[in-house]
């Protein structure tokens, strides 16, 4: 079992309202410090991206990298049915721990056997696909998951902003990165994260058999996007 460094993280700002540096390195710069209070952030602190996100929601939610379950427990509180889903046991715990009824800790790429009616990604969740051969090949995954007339909801960015006076890499697809947790001295391991800019996003839907609609945009390169199956020709 990988160490649980995020898990560790959210453990202490849990347990004790504080937490130490979440430091989180990547492939493309210096590393940065991730504030561990944003993943406890209540309806009145969330950015309107994401509040626009829960108000989409229909039916029943699984609630995909539910972290410390924030966005599940505003979506329980409003009545909706909601599965929250992380492959870290520590949120997982968490996440019990302050209230949710219905929490699982599974990889969403194994992860079978129900169906739902939104199937939410949040805080760039999408980006656990890690790669664009990735994201589509979740994109086929997906239809599994969705009840008729169901939904993929999920907010990424336009990273193109990061390469400003930089060349992009010319051997891969310049969203796909890659992160390290770091938290009181211990290292995760490497993982490949995904941004996909808007043009792209649209091209892909369509070549997979999804309608995709961009619900959002926060004028700082990040979208909401909204996505269905298209109807069989």
């Amino acid at each position: 079992m990988p160490m649980d460094v995020f898990g560790n993280a959210l453990q202490d700002q849990f347990n004790t309202g504080s937490a130490e540096i979440l430091w989180l390195h990547n492939s493309y710069d210096e590393p940065e410090e991730m504030p561990v209070d944003i993943f406890f952030r209540t309806e009145d602190e969330m950015p309107d991206i994401e509040l626009e996100a829960l108000d989409m929601c229909e039916g029943r939610v699984l609630d995909v990298g539910g972290g410390a379950g924030s966005h599940a427990m505003i979506l329980q509180e409003r009545g909706y049915e909601v599965v929250a889903l992380d492959i870290s046991p520590i949120a997982v715990d968490i996440m019990k721990k302050r209230g949710l009824s219905n929490v699982v800790e599974h990889d969403i790429f194994n992860y079978s056997g129900e169906k739902f009616d939104t199937l939410l990604f949040l805080m760039n969740g999408i980006g656990l696909t890690g790669t664009i051969d990735g994201f589509k090949n979740f994109l086929h995954q997906a239809k599994a998951f969705l009840n008729e007339g169901g939904q993929l909801l999920f907010d990424s960015s336009d990273i193109t902003y990061l390469y400003e006076g930089v060349e992009m890499p010319t051997d891969k697809y310049y969203g796909e990165v890659a992160y390290q947790y770091e938290y009181k001295g211990e290292k995760g391991e490497w993982f490949n994260w995904l941004y996909i800019d808007p043009q792209l996003l649209k091209k892909i839907a369509r070549e997979s058999g999804w309608v995709c609609h961009l619900l959002f945009d926060d004028g700082q390169d990040q979208y909401l996007a909204e996505m269905r199956l298209a109807d069989p020709e």
